[in-house]
């Protein structure tokens, strides 16, 4: 297989391939982080379905973003009407940036449904949580989401030979393959064009944000705390600010919603108990934690108790990649003395997991919390269970 990142299909293209041969008319959402291969796998897929199609992207749009759209669809009609076809598909990029995207697309496509117009629409962007919000708000019962999140270990070692040991240390950012050679570029360009530009273009640029220093400076405790619990007010207090811990909170969630770092809630069998819980630091991408780090890749396999905490937040980022999918919740728990790694729930079934690298030292609560919670299964990753490496490469859609 190629290792060039361009010429690598993410498996996820058959799916939405698929779907889009079957329906005539039809919106298909593409959301997740940015430099995940978002853009390449539409252009790719547009060439794979060998039908009249149309790229365009977001970022041109300006102040006019609604009349730019409009313009683009109308240009989309006029083909189908004159060629007689009823195939054609527009591919959007970014949207995300135009304003009130959402009440224009719904005016448009309902438009078409009226005038029976079977038009193929393809929705890309980067802020999860702000396509959401407008597909739950206009566009709901007219679309199919798919979520990109980060390149798995079993992708990079595909595309790019990586060992997991690599993949553990520089992520899943495909762009950043051919810079592993020389560390300080490597870790410069996630810096720099990838946290950077997320937070900035993706939260700053497109939310209201009255502390974007302390939005910056919660991103830099949780990669330095990423697996461990950490309560609000123990945050404010390490970030040495006067705000609140609803701001916080709700600037955690903008960091989770790009892709950078999130908060796992405690599990307590009660969903108000779980809201109010200490949220425990997790990345969405290990290369977040060492790009910060001021060693080295060999430097840091020679550390078991430092290389440990980066193993399981691999394993912390594989989960919450399945949870963002929406193929379980997943939490963490603690009582007393006795803690879990992660909780995964699905229905009614409920599996603890517990993540013994070689390197991280710590109290298990597997049986503590198997008498709380008779029926639920046991996972053990590591010493005496699935190896790390194996786990990275586990569907986590058929996991549990």
């Amino acid at each position: 297989m190629s290792k060039n990142k361009f010429m690598y299909q993410r498996p996820v293209i058959k799916e939405i391939e698929a779907r889009m041969k079957q329906e005539r008319s039809f919106i298909q959402v593409i959301a997740g982080p940015r430099q995940t291969g978002k853009t390449t796998l539409v252009l790719q897929l547009l060439d794979k379905l060998k039908v009249p199609s149309q790229y365009i992207t977001a970022d041109g749009a300006g102040g006019s973003g609604g009349s730019w759209l409009e313009k683009h669809w109308e240009a989309a009609r006029q083909i189908i009407k004159s060629k007689g076809t009823g195939d054609f598909i527009l591919a959007v990029d970014e949207i995300q940036k135009i304003e009130n995207w959402s009440e224009t697309v719904k005016k448009l496509w309902d438009e078409d449904t009226v005038n029976k117009i079977s038009l193929k629409i393809i929705i890309s962007g980067s802020s999860r949580l702000l396509l959401q919000k407008g597909l739950t708000e206009s566009l709901a019962g007219r679309f199919e989401v798919t979520y990109m999140g980060h390149w798995s270990f079993t992708e990079m070692e595909a595309a790019f030979g990586w060992s997991a040991g690599q993949f553990v240390w520089y992520g899943g950012y495909p762009g950043s393959a051919p810079l592993i050679e020389d560390e300080r570029r490597w870790k410069r360009y996630i810096t720099d064009s990838l946290v950077e530009t997320s937070i900035s273009r993706d939260i700053l640029m497109l939310t209201r944000v009255d502390k974007p220093a302390l939005m910056h400076r919660l991103f830099e405790l949780g990669c330095r705390y990423s697996g461990q619990e950490l309560s609000f007010t123990k945050m404010l207090g390490q970030l040495q600010d006067s705000g609140n811990t609803v701001t916080l909170s709700h600037y955690l969630e903008l960091l989770g919603s790009a892709g950078l770092i999130s908060g796992i809630e405690k599990y307590s069998g009660s969903i108000v108990r779980q809201r109010s819980s200490s949220p425990k630091f997790m990345v969405h991408n290990t290369a977040l934690m060492s790009s910060a780090a001021i060693e080295s890749f060999e430097e840091i396999t020679s550390r078991p108790d430092r290389w440990g905490r980066f193993v399981e937040s691999a394993i912390g980022a594989h989960l919450l990649d399945g949870h963002v999918k929406g193929f379980y919740s997943l939490y963490y728990w603690r009582q007393g003395n006795d803690e879990v790694d992660f909780v995964l729930v699905r229905g009614d079934k409920i599996t603890a997991l517990e993540v013994k690298s070689g390197g991280v030292s710590g109290r298990s609560g597997l049986a503590a919390f198997r008498r709380l919670y008779s029926q639920s299964g046991i996972i053990l990753i590591g010493e005496k269970g699935i190896r790390w490496q194996e786990f990275l490469k586990m569907d986590m859609s058929e996991f549990i």
